[in-house]
Order: C-alpha cells, then structure tokens, then sequence
C-alpha cells in the first residue's frame, strides 16, 4: 500500500503536524493530529467521496459551507461525522483547535452508485462509522501501513451502509436542474476507464445516456461536482500512479497508456493531481 504525508486535496493556512495517507486500489484513508491552535482556515477539495471522523478533541468553533449547499456553524466534537462528495469542495473556518481526525475515501466508480446521490451532511455521532475510522486510525499508527484487503472491505462495507442509511433521505443533488442518475454516473466512469489509453469525446460519453453533448456535460457536473473533462483527468493520474508503483514501465509507456503522448504535458499535469513528479512518486 502506497502511503503519503501530504495530499493536494486539503489546503489549510495551517497544516497539522502529523498527517498521514495511505492508498489504495478504489481508496483512500487519511488521518491526522493537531496540537491546541488559535485558528485554521482553508479549504477541502477531494477527487473521492470523503468521510471525514472527529476521533478525539475537537473546536471551540467550527464553520463551513460546501459547494452543493450545505452548512455548518457551531462545535466540533469526537464523534462527529460528515460527508462531502466527490468534486464538492467545502470551505471551513476553525477557532481554538485540538484534534485527531480520520477519513475514508471512496473512489465514485468502485463504490455503491447511491454514493453519487448523496449530497453534504454531518451527523453527531454515528458508531459504526467512528468505530471503523478509528480502528483504522489505531492500526495505521501502530503498524504504518494497512492491509489492502482488509481496506478494500471496510470501504465497501461502509459504502453500502451509508447507501442504505442516508442515499434516500438525504439526497441534495436530485433536485438539480440538469444531473445524472446514480446508475448513469457508474456507467459513464466505466466507459472513461475502459477508454483511458486513447483520446475520449464527449459524445462516446453521452451517447449511450441518450443525451447531448451540452446536457451531458451540465448533467454530470450537477451529479459529481466535476466537468467530464476534469474526471477524465483525474482517472487517468491516478492509473498513472498505479502504474508508478507497481510496475517497472519506463515513464514514457505509463504516460502513453494513460492517453498522453508528451512525457512533458504528463509530467506537468501528473504535479498538478498528485503533487509531485512522476518520477519522484515511483522512487518513494
């Protein structure tokens, strides 16, 4: 299992002192400690649904409005839960601040497609989720790694509860304008995944659905947060990284498997995803 100190997903003024991500295939856990601090600003942007645990501690003051809409002002406690769907950025405020926390990230594709219907929401507490994060939390800090199959299961595990306990009762994006349906979503980052070595149109994608090219592109943003193009990309970066890891491919192959001819424009759009170079990205 890969694993990070650092992703581009959380952009904070103040980053914690401990931080640490593991990956892999479909997912993604990440958690992280901080020391008592006066304030924190910033803003969270993930490429996957994101579940995010108050494991202990807490602030004084905690507020944030997503991108889909949803907001949030007042404590934070241990305990507290929330989602933010893949694409759905979400800006956040904190006052006096002292916590561990712990995520789990669901790639859209691998997870229950209920998931892509589920808008932005925080809960007081929820055990089965804070039980999960935490033992996860527990087994990452006490072993530095976490056992892919073991993670694979409890993200599917926690994707089917979420599915079950909020996709109906909380949906927020089925009252978009132009979206897509849960099952729609799925077969469209199937299509993407099967096609990522090779150029990909905007009407491969749509035509399927029975949509124009125009609908399409507005309907799947209201779904996922993300331009088809900016999902194309993303999925295409993170196969580079598996690759990268991997497999001893020259960086030249990888880059051409994932539908880019120039090792420059990959190298160069690979920082952007992953925050740092391919080659970098092998060697750790």
């Amino acid at each position: 299992m890969r694993r990070e100190t650092e992703t581009e997903s959380w952009q904070l003024t103040r980053p914690p002192q401990d931080h640490l991500r593991l990956e892999w295939p479909g997912g993604r856990f990440e958690t992280a400690r901080r020391g008592r601090t006066e304030d924190v600003e910033g803003r969270i942007t993930p490429d996957f649904h994101l579940i995010m645990v108050t494991l202990n501690g807490g602030a004084a003051y905690h507020r944030f409005r997503t991108d889909d809409g949803f907001h949030y002002e007042g404590r934070d406690a241990k305990g507290m839960v929330s989602f933010l769907p893949a694409g759905c950025g979400r800006e956040l405020m904190l006052r006096d601040v002292a916590w561990e926390w712990g995520a789990i990230a669901i790639d859209p594709a691998s997870g229950n497609p209920k998931l892509c219907e589920v808008g932005s929401f925080l809960v007081g507490r929820d055990d089965f989720i804070y039980g999960m994060t935490a033992q996860m939390s527990g087994l990452a800090r006490s072993r530095g790694d976490l056992d892919v199959t073991y993670c694979s299961t409890m993200a599917l595990a926690l994707s089917e509860y979420l599915s079950n306990k909020v996709a109906g009762p909380r949906t927020c994006r089925g009252s978009a304008k132009y979206t897509l349906t849960g099952r729609q979503v799925r077969e469209t980052y199937e299509r993407i995944e099967a096609n990522l070595a090779r150029p990909i149109a905007i009407c491969e994608l749509s035509a399927p659905l029975g949509i124009s090219e125009g609908h399409f592109f507005r309907a799947f943003r209201g779904a996922t947060g993300l331009t088809p193009l900016t999902a194309i990309c993303s999925r295409r970066m993170d196969r580079a990284a598996r690759l990268l890891s991997e497999t001893d491919l020259p960086i030249t192959e990888v880059a051409a498997l994932c539908g880019i001819e120039s090792p420059s424009h990959f190298a160069r759009v690979f920082r952007e995803h992953k925050g740092q170079s391919p080659s970098r990205w092998r060697n750790e």
